[in-house]
């Protein structure tokens, strides 16, 4: 691989308990390229706070500690909050999981997507509208100028996970974070979704990295994997070797997926004995 885009080395987000500080993530490293690059896990394993945490959205009395946290030369943990807001839409996006609270429920579709390119940007009012209306089609809503002007409560869940997409693709960012962007959404319009993201990933030669708890979409659509269990880096494969993925917590997860002609009466349990030190 050429030189990564994003290099994550030893990170750590830790909270204070009545116990004392918990790692909710610990000691993660990889790198990324302009690639496409899962990170699947149980719920809780540290999937979401890793996305966050380069782009250092964790707030106190959270705390985030790296050797190395770098963005395309850029040295993330030295960063002041001031700094961190020109490189967060303008370079590095990330697409939440529920538009639902991510959209302002006051502002028009036009409004939010403008707002995420000019506040990076200035230009005249005219190529805004044109920008907005052309990622609106990019995200292959059929009537732009129509949905331009609804508000957030006025969409399907589909169609605000669109917009969404939009928001944060507009400025043309180099690293685009999707945390469980389809979890809400059907198998048909997850597709679409999807193929939107993978077609705009593509195009304009960015970097992904796709949080997700589902092993066979992930497996079908990134270039690499990283599995997480307790705030650890437990495996590291390609997407496509993943069904040959040797940890036993993987392999368990794998186990534990449905499938279309199952004939076992019961879904295998996870143990998790042992797989800390591991």
């Amino acid at each position: 691989m050429s030189t990564p885009l994003l290099t994550v080395e030893d990170l750590r987000v830790t909270f204070p308990t009545s116990r004392g500080p918990v790692d909710v993530v610990s000691g993660v490293s990889f790198s990324l390229g302009r690639e496409r690059l899962g990170i699947v896990g149980e719920s809780g394993s540290g999937k979401s706070m890793t996305g966050r945490s380069i782009l250092k959205l964790i707030r106190p009395p959270g705390k985030v500690t790296a050797k190395r946290l770098e963005f395309d030369g850029i040295d993330l943990m030295k960063r002041s909050e001031k700094a961190m807001r020109t490189i967060r839409g303008a370079r590095i996006s990330m697409v939440m999981q529920d538009p639902k609270f991510s959209l302002n429920p006051v502002m028009t579709v036009s409004e939010q997507i403008a707002e995420a390119l000019v506040t990076h940007q200035r230009l005249p009012r005219g190529e805004i509208r044109a920008r907005v209306r052309s990622m609106l089609e990019a995200v292959r809503i059929s009537d732009p100028d129509r949905v331009a002007g609804l508000y957030p409560h006025e969409l399907s869940g589909g169609m605000g996970q669109r917009v969404m997409i939009a928001m944060m693709l507009i400025p043309e960012p180099d690293l685009l974070i999707a945390d469980e962007p389809t979890s809400a959404l059907d198998v048909s319009v997850q597709k679409q979704v999807l193929d939107i993201i993978d077609d705009l990933v593509t195009r304009k030669g960015m970097g992904l990295i796709f949080i997700s708890h589902d092993l066979n979409l992930v497996s079908s659509y990134c270039d690499r994997i990283l599995v997480m269990n307790s705030g650890r880096v437990v495996e590291e494969c390609g997407a496509g070797e993943l069904k040959n993925a040797t940890h036993p917590y993987t392999r368990a997860l794998i186990a534990a997926v449905p499938r279309l002609n199952e004939t076992r009466e019961e879904l295998p349990v996870l143990d998790r004995s042992g797989w800390a030190d591991q």
